[in-house]
């Protein structure tokens, strides 16, 4: 096995900049002093983007995951995280069964 330094660098660059990034992030936030609109718009930014990863993988396998998504998300909306885990992994199994 050769260690190709040309790829190594492009991972450890790509790695640095992640990192960066988020300390980065980190390091702006603690500094800032958001109420109201802004608050809430940065309280929002994790699920916007848990949803922008899993709704385009979701919406392109089929109509048993699109019908699971829904299932979860109503689960979600009122049950615990468990509960709503559990339900979307059931949901599901049982459809790609009941649907092929």
């Amino acid at each position: 096995m050769t260690l190709d330094w040309l790829t190594f660098a492009a991972i450890a660059g790509m790695a640095a900049a992640t990192y960066l990034t988020r300390v980065l992030g980190f390091w702006m936030v603690a500094r800032l002093s958001l109420k109201g609109r802004g608050a809430a718009a940065l309280e929002a930014v994790p699920g916007s983007v848990l949803i922008a990863v899993i709704a385009p993988t979701v919406l392109l396998q089929g109509p048993a995951e699109v019908l699971a998504a829904v299932i979860t998300l109503g689960l979600a909306w009122r049950m615990p995280i468990l509960v709503a885990v559990i339900g979307g992994v059931a949901s599901v199994v049982a459809l790609r069964w009941l649907l092929g």
